[in-house]
């Protein structure tokens, strides 16, 4: 099957072009080439502006265009073209903080929350089979989150965030490229959590990656700096939601990386 990967020059897109036979590359440089996705069976919507930065309300508008306006566009695209099934993406933010969720809790109040019912609104008008993945914090070496953390980490620079007791809902990108071949290959559609079911407190990761790398992790990150750092985005960082993969465990997928410890050593 062709597949096409919108998106697909990050860092989920480019860990998962792999398992693909010669797959369609859309990013932002050629993005004008969007319409070749019709000739594909398969289309993955990765596409948006990364969250976790300060949000001036230009950037908010940037955060709403890549996702809204793209995926309206991918849509339109794929409803009047031969594509057979269409995976887009939200995330934990749709939720509401604090809360424990899986994929039938209720959606939150804020701007995050209102931007993902938004984002998986526009998904949902497409006329073919649909997946919509609700990311957790995806952890791999060579992008994302755990990116960049390592090298403060590594320098003993590294510490709880707040009090640390806020839920850390996280998944390896190994299980979460395995996730993408299971949803395929099962023809699944709907809302799925893409998160590891052993989520763990932001003090026991910080403790955790601190013994995988042997480094000391006693300087916390006050809340008040990080919302001198992030204002108003400061919230990705402080939020407590605990988000659970039910429908994949229903469903039979087994996880690789259970163990947030297993996790880090693979990938550090």
């Amino acid at each position: 099957m062709k597949v096409a990967i919108i998106g697909g020059t990050g860092f989920i897109g480019r860990n998962l072009q792999k398992s693909f036979n010669n797959p369609l590359i859309i990013s932002s440089k050629n993005f004008h080439e969007i319409e070749k996705i019709k000739n594909c069976d398969i289309v993955i919507n990765l596409a948006g502006k990364p969250i976790v930065k300060r949000w001036t309300e230009s950037y908010k508008r940037e955060l709403v265009s890549s996702r809204i306006e793209t995926t309206q566009k991918i849509v339109k695209i794929i409803n009047d073209s031969n594509v057979k099934y269409f995976i887009s993406t939200s995330a934990i933010g749709f939720y509401k903080n604090p809360c424990i969720c899986d994929e039938t809790s209720p959606s939150g109040e804020g701007f995050l929350s209102k931007l993902a019912v938004a984002w998986e609104k526009e998904a949902m008008k497409c006329n073919k089979p649909t997946t919509i993945f609700r990311y957790g914090v995806v952890l791999g070496s060579d992008g994302g989150a755990l990116k960049e953390m390592l090298l403060p980490f590594k320098l003993g620079l590294g510490g709880i965030i707040g009090d640390g007791k806020q839920k850390f809902s996280w998944i390896d990108i190994k299980d979460v490229i395995s996730i993408y071949k299971f949803v395929i290959e099962n023809k699944i559609e709907g809302i799925l959590n893409i998160s590891s079911p052993n989520s763990v407190t932001n003090y026991q990761f910080t403790k955790t990656l601190g013994k995988v790398l042997s480094r000391p992790t006693i300087l916390p990150m006050p809340k008040t700096i990080l919302k001198l750092l992030f204002g108003e985005a400061s919230v990705v960082l402080l939020s407590n939601q605990d988000m659970k993969p039910k429908r994949l465990l229903d469903l039979g997928y087994n996880f690789e990386y259970f163990d947030l410890e297993k996790s880090l050593r693979s990938l550090v």
